[in-house]
C-alpha cells in the first residue's frame, strides 16, 4: 500500500501529537495544523510549544502549519494545495468548565471548525477517511441514570447489563452537556451527516479519558496528567463530588491512534464508536489517588469539594464491543498501571528540563 498523505489537526496535543507520531512512523506524510490555542484556554501550563518542538525533532516527514481551523479561507486553501488521503479532526476546546467561560469561542472551536474541514474534505478529497475525535460528553448526563452502587471506594453499575458500560445507544439528548458536551454534539452530529448523507468515509470516536505522557494537563482538562503533576510538585488538588468515587475509564493515546489507522484502512460511512479504556483501565478518584501516591512515594494534598461539576459523569466505562466487533484486529495493549507509570516518568523527566 503506497504511503498516505494524512492531515493532523490539534498536532501538538495530546492525540494530535501521538497520531503525527504513529503515522510517520509507517512511512506516511503528515500535515499537522495547530496554532497553540491550549494556551489560550488554559495559560502557561496549557502551553503546547514543548510537543511541538519535540515532534519536529522525533519525526521525518511531518510539517506544522500554525493556522487558525475558524479561518475558512485558509482552511479551504490548504485543501487545495494539498491532497490528503486521510483527515484526523483532533483540534478542539476541551474542557466542560472553560466552556461556560467561553461558549462563543467554545461553539466556534468545536463545532464550526468541524463543519469547514468536512467541507474542505467534501470538496477537494471526499474520499479520504475522515476521523473525527469525539467525546463522551455528547451523551451529557444521561450515563447518570443507569442504576448504581456505592462500594467503599467507587460506584458501579448494579444491573449485570450494564457491566460492559455505556454504549452507542445512549441518547444525546435531553440530558445537561455542559457547553462543551453541546458543541461537540453538533460537531458529532455534522460528521455523522456529511457520512451518511454524502456517503463519505467518516468516522466518529466518542472518548473517554484519553491520557499519555504528551498531555499538557490542566485543572480544568486532563485529570491523570494534571493529578501526576500535582503528586509530583506537592500543589493542592481539590476532588469535585460524589465522594471521590466517579469512575472513569483511561485510553492512552497510542490505543486511540490505532483505533483511527484500523477505521482509515477499512472506514464506514457515518459510523460512531465509543472509544475508551473500557472496565479493564477503569477507576475512581479515590482509587486513582491511592495508586498514584503508592507509585510516587508521596501523599497527594487533596480536598473535597461537595459541588460536582455540571453535567459531570459518575460512573462512565466505554462499552467497547462495537469497536471490536468491526475492527477485530485492535485492543488495548497499555493497562492503566503502565500508563500512571509511563506519565509519572514523563513528567519527571519535563520538570527536569523545565528547571535546567
Amino acid at each position: 500500500m503506497k504511503p498516505w498523505n494524512i492531515l493532523v489537526t490539534g498536532s501538538s496535543g495530546l492525540i494530535g501529537s501521538e497520531a503525527v507520531e504513529y503515522f510517520d512512523r509507517l512511512g506516511n506524510t503528515v500535515t499537522g495544523v495547530d496554532n497553540n490555542m491550549r494556551r489560550t484556554f488554559f495559560g502557561p501550563a496549557g502551553d503546547t510549544g514543548w510537543n511541538l518542538r519535540r515532534l519536529k525533532e522525533a519525526t521525518r516527514r511531518f510539517t506544522h502549519v500554525d493556522m487558525d481551523l475558524r479561518d475558512r479561507a485558509s482552511v479551504l486553501n490548504l485543501f487545495t494545495e494539498q491532497h490528503f488521503d486521510v483527515v484526523l479532526h483532533c483540534a478542539a476546546q476541551p474542557s466542560h468548565d472553560k466552556a461556560g467561560q467561553i461558549p462563543l469561542l467554545d461553539f466556534e472551536v468545536n463545532t464550526i471548525a468541524t463543519v469547514y474541514l468536512l467541507e474542505a474534505t467534501r470538496q477537494h478529497c471526499p474520499e479520504a477517511a475522515f476521523i473525527f475525535m469525539s467525546t463522551n460528553k455528547v451523551y451529557g448526563d444521561a450515563p447518570n441514570e443507569k442504576p448504581l452502587t456505592e462500594t467503599p471506594t467507587r460506584y458501579d453499575y448494579s444491573d449485570p447489563a450494564d457491566y460492559e458500560g455505556i454504549d452507542e445507544g445512549c441518547r444525546i439528548d435531553r440530558t445537561t452537556h455542559s457547553l462543551f458536551g453541546a458543541s461537540k454534539v453538533a460537531a458529532d452530529i455534522y460528521a455523522q451527516e456529511y457520512g451518511r448523507y454524502f456517503q463519505m468515509p467518516v468516522g466518529i470516536f466518542r472518548g473517554g479519558c484519553l491520557t499519555g505522557p504528551s498531555h499538557s494537563g490542566v485543572e480544568l482538562h486532563g485529570f491523570l496528567s494534571y493529578l501526576l503533576k500535582v503528586a509530583l510538585s506537592g500543589k493542592a488538588y481539590t476532588v469535585f463530588g460524589y465522594k471521590g468515587k466517579q469512575v472513569r475509564d483511561n485510553i492512552h493515546s497510542f490505543d486511540v491512534v490505532r483505533a483511527f489507522d484500523e477505521f482509515a484502512r477499512n472506514p464506514r460511512p457515518g459510523e460512531v464508536y465509543n472509544l475508551g479504556g473500557g472496565r479493564a483501565n477503569s477507576v475512581s478518584m479515590l482509587e486513582v489517588i491511592s495508586r498514584i501516591e503508592a507509585l510516587t512515594g508521596r501523599k497527594i494534598n487533596w480536598t473535597y469539594s461537595e459541588q460536582a461539576r455540571k453535567g459531570d459523569h459518575i460512573c462512565y466505562i466505554s462499552n467497547l464491543a462495537k469497536l471490536k466487533d468491526h475492527y477485530p484486529a485492535w485492543s488495548l495493549t497499555r493497562n492503566l498501571d503502565s500508563i500512571l507509570e509511563e506519565m509519572a516518568a514523563a513528567e519527571r523527566e519535563h520538570t527536569q528540563k523545565a528547571g535546567a
